[in-house]
């Protein structure tokens, strides 16, 4: 393969390097679910090796700063709530919900030269996940999701996906959406391929749509069958399922149809995804998400076998997150990005992914 042309289908030059692109921050990223804060007990947590502290206070009000006292730098996660503010916990050092310094409780200055406060980011709860925008907060309202997937459908049984994995965030947009990786599976999914009938994409988008076929050497598990079978009107195999994936950047959705004709129908499976980056050089990401799969008409079947779901999409993921950290430690290895990609789909996806990603300075 021509290496130079490769580059350029790709959206990188020679001297670029897709696993040292950030995930940009002018979006919204998942933080933590909304269960994890509690009312009066502010949340330690981070964007790309940026501490964050996230507060709900009494009243409700929900708010999120640099996770550091301008006085000692030290954290203000390990401070308390009081009222409608943030009291770091070594000098007593107060915040409001936008960051300003509203109170050193031992000097007793006037509010006109009291010191500089930290930054505020602006947050939101969207579908049982709090959201910060840790970018250019003018846009922030325009770029909020509007909806997770179909965890708020009530056809729907819905878990949640978190796990914290050792890789690039981009080692998880390509593992998605390049479903030729079935191979990985086969113990769990027996032998199945996947035939890629087409793609779409603009800017900041792409979706590509796959059938799958059988061969030998295993059939469905449990779990596969709970999640497609259920939920076809019409048990003739020569229905060809279709899965569509999409980045939408900086998210991943994945939908499943069972039969053709039925796309514009619901789909049985609906998969919605978000990489959190950790660390500031962005090699390891915590990944937010919902597993979404259609109530059969059978009433509270779905409940009854979703243990079986559970068991077949773990499963699937700790391969999948064990093959992209696989793919990290070679780049660590190599300290370059040697993907030798040959798949239409996956080099679009590659050059959307520095397309919109932030490029080192």
């Amino acid at each position: 393969m021509d290496t130079s042309s490769a580059s350029s289908v790709v959206g990188l030059d020679q001297h670029s390097d897709l696993r040292r692109i950030g995930a940009h921050p002018d979006h919204w990223y998942p933080i933590a679910w909304i269960t994890d804060l509690k009312i009066g007990s502010p949340l330690a947590a981070r964007f790309a090796g940026e501490p964050i502290v996230i507060v709900r206070t009494k009243n409700g009000t929900l708010f999120a700063l640099e996770d550091r006292c301008a006085h000692r730098q030290v954290p203000l996660s390990q401070g308390v709530v009081d009222g409608e503010t943030l009291r770091c916990n070594y000098h007593g050092w107060t915040y409001d919900c936008a960051g300003v310094c509203v109170d050193v409780p031992y000097i007793g200055m006037g509010s006109a030269r009291l010191p500089n406060g930290v930054r505020s980011y602006p947050v939101c709860e969207i579908d049982g996940l709090l959201f910060v925008f840790p970018g250019d907060a003018s846009l922030a309202e325009v770029r909020k999701p509007a909806a997770l997937g179909a965890v708020s459908n009530k056809r729907y049984k819905t878990r949640k996906l978190n796990r914290q994995v050792a890789a690039h965030y981009t080692f998880m947009h390509e593992n998605l959406m390049d479903m030729n990786h079935q191979f990985l599976h086969r113990r769990n999914m027996g032998s199945i391929r996947a035939k890629c009938l087409d793609r779409r994409q603009g800017a900041d988008w792409i979706e590509v749509d796959y059938t799958f076929s059988r061969g030998g050497g295993g059939g469905q598990s449990v779990g596969e069958k709970v999640i497609v079978r259920l939920g076809r009107s019409d048990q003739k195999s020569t229905f060809s399922d279709l899965m569509t994936i999409a980045t939408r950047y900086p998210y991943q959705d994945l939908r499943v149809w069972v039969g053709r004709e039925e796309k514009f129908q619901e789909p049985v499976l609906h998969v919605w995804l978000g990489y959190l980056p950790l660390d500031a050089e962005q090699k390891s990401n915590r990944t937010f998400g919902y597993l979404s799969v259609l109530k059969p008409p059978v009433p509270g079947l779905i409940h009854l076998v979703w243990p079986f779901v559970t068991w077949f999409t773990e499963r699937i993921f700790a391969e999948d997150k064990g093959i992209v950290e696989q793919e990290q430690a070679a780049w660590d290895a190599h300290g370059q990005d040697m993907n030798n990609e040959i798949f239409p789909a996956i080099r679009d996806l590659r050059a959307l992914l520095a397309r919109c990603g932030k490029h080192p300075e």
